[in-house]
C-alpha cells in the first residue's frame, strides 16, 4: 500500500511540475494563474470538508493567499521562483520517501508519520537538488543561497506541521478525496501555504 501511494503520488507530482514548466515556457505569468487555481480549490476544500474548527485554516490559508498575489509576477525573476517551487517539492518528495523507508524516530505527536530520518534525508536531497540547479542555471553559489534554502525548507516543514495540526483539530485524515493519494489539495500544497509567505517576503528584503 506504501508503494501504491507512493507512485500514486510521485506520478501526480510530476502531472503538476510538467503543467508549471509547461505554463512557465509558455509565459510565466501563466504561473500565477495555475497557482491561483489551486488556492481556490484549497479554500473550497476547507469549506466543505472542515468541520469544527474551520475559521481558522481558512484565515491561514487567506493569509497565505494574500502574500501570494503580492508577489508582482510581471517582474518576477523565473529561475528565483522556479528554485523556490523546486526547493518545496524536492523536500516534500523526498521528506516523504526517507520517511516512509527508513523512517523510525518519530519528530512530533502533530504529524505522527513524521520521523527525524524523513525531515534530514528530505532537507539534504532538496539542499542537493537546490544546489545543482543553481549550478546548472548559473545561479551565484554563496553562504547567502544555502541560508536561504534552509529557511525555505524549515518553512515548507512548518506548513507541513500546520496542516497536519488543523486535520488533527477536526479529527479527519485527508483533507478531502479531490486528489487521490494526496489526501486532498490542502495536504499537497500543505508546504507551498507556508513557505510561500516567507518566500514573499524575502524578495521584498533582498530587491
Amino acid at each position: 500500500m506504501v508503494y501504491n501511494n507512493f507512485i500514486l503520488r510521485l506520478f501526480l507530482s510530476i502531472i503538476f511540475i510538467f503543467a508549471y514548466l509547461i505554463l512557465s515556457f509558455i509565459n510565466f505569468e501563466y504561473v500565477f494563474y495555475l497557482i491561483f487555481f489551486i488556492y481556490i480549490l484549497i479554500l473550497v476544500e476547507i469549506y466543505l470538508y472542515f468541520k469544527i474548527y474551520k475559521s481558522l485554516p481558512l484565515i491561514y490559508v487567506t493569509i497565505s493567499f494574500i502574500f501570494f498575489l503580492i508577489i508582482d509576477f510581471n517582474n518576477q525573476i523565473t529561475l528565483n521562483f522556479n528554485l523556490f517551487i523546486l526547493i518545496v517539492i524536492s523536500f516534500d518528495i523526498f521528506s516523504y520517501i526517507i520517511g516512509k523507508l527508513f523512517g523510525k524516530i518519530k519528530l512530533t505527536k502533530i504529524s505522527p508519520n513524521k520521523t527525524y530520518e524523513g525531515l534530514f534525508g528530505g532537507s539534504l536531497l532538496s539542499l542537493f537538488c537546490s544546489l545543482l540547479f543553481s549550478y546548472l542555471f548559473k545561479i551565484n553559489i554563496n553562504i547567502e543561497l544555502i541560508i536561504l534554502i534552509f529557511i525555505f525548507i524549515s518553512s515548507a516543514f512548518i506548513g507541513d506541521l500546520v496542516e497536519s495540526f488543523f486535520k488533527r483539530k477536526n479529527n479527519i485524515k485527508n483533507s478531502s478525496n479531490f486528489i487521490p493519494g494526496h489526501g486532498g489539495v490542502f495536504d499537497r500544497f500543505d508546504s507551498f501555504l507556508f513557505s510561500i509567505i516567507i518566500y514573499s517576503i524575502s524578495v521584498y528584503i533582498l530587491v
